[in-house]
């Protein structure tokens, strides 16, 4: 350590400064050095000689305390404005303009230290240490140096952050080790593959060859386009931007398969393939248009509320319902009309042995059971709000503020054995619950036994750099006294990329400042998508029936999906934690569930129009049993595609796509034993049990 310039006194390699700060920090270092000098790294690593040094090292600029409360003596609040810039002779800079405070007390400082260093400190990293040439009057500097254009705008961007008076501080943090991140990312490219395959094979079996393969190859341009817009967004690929990739697939289908169901209509009908085509697509236009506009309504308020996995869930999931709307509506409509328009194709049929009458002629009377229907509905709902108080819900650190580590183990064990090692383990330190012990919990990963999820709220109040650290330390300490690591030293415990012998592999952490945010941004997000989508259904339908239906009915889907996580948690072999993934897949079932709710309210009103006179009863069943095929197979699709991410997407996704599964299920009963005959009963109408056409009587 010695001096190297006006400010550095020494370099370091990445690796090595957590070393030198045990030092520095030390005991004997705090004797050894002035009262007034502190030791700080620079903001980013440097060249440093050779190869093997280029830009990972990192140097340690000496500073000089001259405020009796230890703060800089000029702060950013003076900074009004800077920006990167260019010398008289051409060099990148760095413009920076004060108050006129700031202009007094900076002209005072440059007066004093003319031919020594300033340093800009942010964070209690160093972005630059300057020489003052001269005394600087009226507020108006220039900073310059062997800097590149690139240099010059991170530097400018520092000193518009430093105007904040508040320093920053982690309040959440995520950490998953490359050998995980691979393996989840192989485990959604594995669902991905196998679900797209499943969906080919069963729209062939659905519609016939043909029709089957032009809906394939619209879901492979859906793929295409959206990997491309990503790309061209520089986004990166993660376990959450996966699913939604693969959900996009299960809800893209729902467009074909409504297109195609339109066309088969036309066609027992007796109209021709060209006319029955055109029909086909026209009337289910609208249809498709309602439900992706308030699958968007969801995915947009997903992506303003929501954060980390949510975002990125949300982003891939918009990108792909344009795309699905544009490939399914317009593209493979273009194929069509351009292989009739030669006479070819004149002789699909849209059905295979398997589908000829799957559905056909429907006589359910679905709203004659609607007693029956609410009595169930109710006795669940009961039910499930009952577990509320006295189960309640697996809360994760995203609403209650933690730490969560997930570990691998040197051997296989019981659950119960490593929480009974940490009992007692994490003793808070800080805050109100000082001297008592944290809330630690412990769940199995995976079916290997050697992969558990530590979760503690230890000491997540405090503001000591190191508490992370000994966490960690804690934890190691805890687990190799009960035999469960054999690992010699805790940075291998600690290391993600260290396996044998038991380390930790992914970490995160929540505050509780964030931990609130997120609570009220959950609550605020599903409030909000259920009065948006009341509200778009109340626009485009111009009638309260259908939006008090459609809105009672997805509250009820919501109610019923997190009620099974409330009554199955502890229960079954998997976490069913409440975080932000689960809020996501609660958003995604009401954008999910809304679909369907639309089609047969979209059929329902054209029923009204087509047959103004016919029994309204009558009508809303006919309706229901028109849809069907429609809804039980566009539920089918997207199940093999939750199902294929269930069963081969990791742990890491599970909960989101049970969620969903239980949500797929619940809404599709929901919009034929619910949504129909709460909206009928809203209009005034009465709902007879039998399912006698007075019309026709």
């Amino acid at each position: 350590m010695l001096p190297q310039g006006l400010a550095i006194v020494g370099y370091a390699n990445a690796r090595d400064t957590a070393d030198v700060n045990k030092v520095i920090y030390s005991q004997i270092a705090a004797t050894v050095l002035p009262a007034e000098c502190k030791l700080r790294w620079g903001a980013k690593a440097e060249d440093f000689g050779g190869e093997n040094t280029k830009g990972d090292v990192f140097a340690l600029y000496a500073l000089k305390i001259t405020e009796p409360n230890g703060r800089a003596p000029l702060e950013g609040d003076v900074i009004t404005s800077s920006k990167d810039d260019f010398d008289q002779m051409g060099h990148p800079s760095v413009s920076m303009q004060m108050n006129s405070d700031g202009a007094r007390r900076w002209s005072q400082i440059t007066k004093q230290n003319i031919g020594r260093g300033v340093a800009i400190v942010l964070d209690d990293a160093v972005y630059s240490a300057p020489r003052i040439l001269t005394q600087i009057d009226g507020g108006n500097s220039q900073i310059t140096g062997n800097f590149t254009i690139e240099d010059t705008k991170d530097l400018a961007n520092t000193l518009n952050s430093g105007k904040m008076p508040a320093p920053t501080r982690i309040v959440q943090e995520e950490v998953v080790g490359p050998s995980l991140g691979a393996q989840s990312i192989k485990q959604g490219v594995i669902s991905f593959i196998v679900a797209f395959v499943l969906l080919m094979i069963y729209m062939i079996m659905l519609y016939g060859f043909i029709p089957g393969i032009m809906a394939d190859i619209a879901l492979l341009f859906n793929l295409f386009f959206t990997l491309g817009i990503l790309t061209s967004f520089q986004a990166a690929l993660t376990m959450p931007g996966i699913a939604g990739i693969v959900l996009t697939l299960g809800t893209a289908v729902d467009a074909n398969v409504l297109i195609y169901e339109r066309i088969k209509e036309e066609l027992r009908r007796g109209l021709g393939m060209k006319e029955a085509v055109t029909k086909g697509y026209s009337n289910a236009f609208s249809a498709i248009f309602d439900s992706n506009v308030t699958s968007l309504i969801t995915g947009f308020i997903l992506l303003f509320f929501g954060t980390g996995p949510v975002k990125g869930f949300a982003t891939t999931w918009i990108i792909g319902i344009f795309c699905s709307f544009f490939t399914a509506v317009f593209l493979t409509r273009l194929v069509y009309e351009n292989r009739l328009k030669k006479d070819k194709w004149l002789n699909l049929t849209f059905v295979t042995g398997y589908s000829k009458n799957l559905m056909q002629n429907a006589k359910y009377n679905f709203m004659g059971m609607y007693k029956k229907s609410f009595l169930i509905w109710g006795v669940a709902a009961i039910i499930f709000i009952g577990s509320f108080f006295v189960r309640g819900l697996s809360q994760s650190i995203d609403f209650t503020g933690g730490r969560n580590y997930v570990v691998t183990l040197d051997k296989e064990t019981h659950v119960e054995d490593v929480r009974a090692a940490l009992a007692g383990a994490f003793i808070n330190s800080v805050g109100e619950n000082a001297g008592k012990e944290a809330n630690t919990s412990v769940i199995a990963l995976g079916t290997d036994g050697k992969t558990i999820r530590v979760s503690t709220n230890w000491d997540i109040e405090s503001n000591n750099p190191d508490v992370d650290d000994q966490a960690e330390t804690i934890l190691y300490n805890a687990l190799k006294q009960g035999g469960f690591v054999s690992q010699a030293k805790v940075e291998d415990f600690k290391n993600p990329d260290v396996r044998e012998g038991g380390s930790i592999i992914s970490s995160a952490k929540v505050g509780p400042a964030v931990a609130k945010d997120i609570t009220y941004g959950a609550i605020v997000s599903v409030i909000i998508a259920l009065i948006a989508i009341f509200l778009y259904i109340l626009i485009r339908f111009r009638n309260v029936a259908f939006s008090t239906g459609a809105t009672i009915a997805l509250a009820l889907d919501a109610l019923v999906v997190i009620g099974f996580y409330s009554v199955l948690w502890g229960i079954v072999p998997m976490s069913l934690e409440i975080d932000q993934v689960f809020i996501g897949a609660i958003l995604t079932v009401i954008g999910y569930s809304i679909n369907d709710k639309v089609v047969v309210f979209d059929r329902i009103r054209e029923n009204f129009q087509l047959y103004g006179k016919r029994d309204r009863q009558q009508l809303f069943n006919d309706s229901l049993n028109q849809t069907l095929a429609r809804t039980i197979n566009t539920s089918v699709t997207t199940l093999i595609v939750l199902l294929c991410i269930f069963i081969l997407g990791g742990d890491s996704i599970r909960s989101f796509s049970f969620a969903m599964i239980l949500g797929v299920i619940i809404g599709t009963l929901s919009s034929l034993f619910i949504a129909a005959p709460t909206a009928f009963l809203v209009m005034g109408r009465t709902i007879r049990e039998d399912d006698v056409d007075v019309t026709k009587a």
